[in-house]
C-alpha cells in the first residue's frame, strides 16, 4: 500500500503519509490517488491547486470559505518546512474551538486533510517554504473568512514568536465575532 491514513486529535483532520521510491535516478511519489482516498473514507474531488512560497516566520491564515463553498484543503510542504493548523468551526463538535497542529516538511512527506468546516494556517519555518494545497471547492472571495491568527481563546501554540502576517491577516475578527455557517 502505498498511503497510511492517521485520524489526529480532532479525528477528521487526517494525517495521510505517502510511499517514495527510490532508485539511482532520485525518487517517485504518488501524492494524490482518488481510488486510495476513497477506500479510507475521503472522497475528495479536487477543483483548484494553490500554491505558495513564503519566508522564514511568515504566517497565513486562519482562513476559510463558508457554506455553500466550504473547503476541504489537502495540504502539502514541497520544500521547507511549516507548522500547519486546523481549528475546528463546527457548532456542536465536542472540538469547537479547539485546534491540531502539526509540523510538515519536504522531508516528511506526509500530507494534511483539512476538511470542510475547519479553519486553516500555516507558518513557515524556513526560508523559501513552498506550500501546495488541493481545494474541494474552488475559492469564492464573497464566502472567505478568517480568524485572528494569535486569538488567546484558541490558544494555539505557534512555534514562532513574531511572525510575519499579512495586513488582512493581522486585522481578521476573533473566533468569538468570527462569521460561521458550519454544524457537527
Amino acid at each position: 500500500m502505498n498511503y497510511s491514513f492517521k485520524k489526529l486529535e480532532i479525528p477528521d483532520v487526517v494525517l495521510i503519509n505517502t510511499k517514495i521510491f527510490y532508485d539511482e535516478r532520485g525518487f517517485f511519489v504518488e501524492k494524490f490517488k482518488f481510488s486510495e482516498f476513497k477506500k479510507y473514507g475521503l472522497e475528495i474531488d479536487i477543483v483548484q491547486v494553490n500554491y505558495a512560497k513564503s519566508k522564514k516566520n511568515v504566517l497565513r491564515g486562519l482562513h476559510y470559505q463558508l457554506n455553500p463553498k466550504a473547503q476541504g484543503k489537502l495540504v502539502y510542504c514541497i520544500k521547507g518546512k511549516i507548522f500547519d493548523v486546523a481549528v475546528d468551526l463546527r457548532k456542536g463538535s465536542p472540538w469547537y474551538g479547539k485546534y491540531v497542529g502539526v509540523e510538515l516538511s519536504e522531508g516528511s512527506n506526509v500530507c494534511l486533510w483539512v476538511p470542510r468546516g475547519f479553519a486553516h494556517g500555516y507558518v513557515s519555518l524556513e526560508d523559501d517554504t513552498l506550500v501546495m494545497y488541493l481545494t474541494d471547492e474552488e475559492y469564492s472571495p464573497e464566502y472567505e473568512r478568517g480568524i485572528l491568527w494569535n486569538d488567546e481563546f484558541l490558544l494555539i501554540n505557534w512555534p514562532v514568536k513574531e511572525p510575519i502576517v499579512s495586513k488582512k491577516d493581522s486585522s481578521l475578527p476573533l473566533f468569538k465575532d468570527a462569521e460561521n455557517n458550519f454544524l457537527y
